[in-house]
């Protein structure tokens, strides 16, 4: 059988914990942080854990990450 393929995009955006959850950045922080709440941008650091239906998402483009 041939190897199956990584997404390219999926590997650069996230990365998989060893219980095999993912985790990804936080969104909305690449520009436009005047009009964010203060409370927003405190709660938008470092990375975040993807709930389970978008998780099930990105595992199927990391087929070797699991």
């Amino acid at each position: 059988m041939p190897k199956m393929k990584t997404k390219a995009s999926a590997k650069k955006r996230f990365r998989m914990t060893a219980s095999g959850k993912v985790k990804a950045g936080a969104a909305g922080k690449r520009h436009g942080m005047i009009k964010r709440s203060n409370d927003f941008i405190r709660n938008a650091r470092g990375s975040m854990i993807l709930s389970d239906a978008d998780a099930k998402i990105v595992k199927v483009y990391m087929p070797y990450n699991r």
